[in-house]
């Protein structure tokens, strides 16, 4: 089991920015995958950037340039740094650890972005 816990989210301005984090704890694996997803009102729920333990990253196109996702190994923690944020950048962001080998999938329960224009 993994447990996951986001926090930093909120309400901000546009062009503002936020720092989201995510901590993991239980049994952690090496090679894991861990990402951040978003969910808007109406919307399927989408990635945002993802980090394998390696330190290589993925991103929307989206939110590319603006966006870092960046990972603490020791301390088994995920960020995800927004800057000039947009109004169409609210959501629910949702953190996620994968371990493939291990058929191992879990998520976060969600922290809320609002941006206003």
């Amino acid at each position: 089991q993994v447990q996951l816990v986001e926090s930093g989210g909120g309400l901000v301005q546009a062009g503002g920015s936020l720092r989201l984090s995510c901590a993991a704890s239980g049994s952690i694996a090496n090679n894991n995958v861990m990402g951040w997803y978003r969910q808007a009102p109406g919307k399927q729920r989408e990635l945002v950037a993802t980090i394998t333990t390696g330190r290589s990253t993925n991103y929307a196109d989206s939110v590319k340039g603006r966006f870092a996702i960046s990972k603490d190994n020791g301390k088994n923690t995920v960020y995800l740094q927004m800057n000039s944020l947009k109004p169409e950048d609210t959501a629910v962001y949702y953190c996620r650890y994968t371990w493939i080998p291990g058929g191992m999938d879990y998520w976060g329960k969600g922290t809320l972005v609002t941006v206003s224009s």
